[in-house]
């Protein structure tokens, strides 16, 4: 049975913009991409405008005293912490990066390297 997802937001002022930000996705088995790792979804407090979706690499641990078939390994994703100061700095890069928050138009993905931890 799948575990829930957690509520992790938190609210973050960047250049005068009050942004709320909120864990959009744990990491998950994907059967074209195989595993992706969390998504944190960012948008401004108030109006509709463009969004943020802060993707994360795939964290995974190998399974301790698992001895499955030879060749066979299994792995299960691991609950990366999250930590509000790394996203605010992950937040930054975005906008360094070319996500306008008061722009309008379809969500801007940022492939974040490291985990938010």
């Amino acid at each position: 049975m799948p575990r829930a997802k957690r509520s992790i937001e938190a609210t973050v002022t960047m250049n005068g913009l009050p942004l709320i930000w909120h864990l959009h996705r744990e990491q998950q088995w994907c059967t074209e991409d195989r595993w992706k790792g969390v998504a944190i979804h960012v948008k401004m407090a108030e109006g509709a405008h463009r969004e943020l979706i802060l993707e994360y690499p795939t964290a995974l641990t190998a399974k301790p005293g698992f001895h499955g078939r030879p060749g066979w390994s299994r792995t299960d994703p691991l609950r990366p912490t999250i930590v509000a100061a790394k996203v605010t700095t992950h937040i930054r890069e975005a906008i360094e990066a070319g996500w306008d928050p008061e722009s309008r138009g379809k969500p801007f993905v940022y492939q974040v390297p490291e985990l938010p931890s």
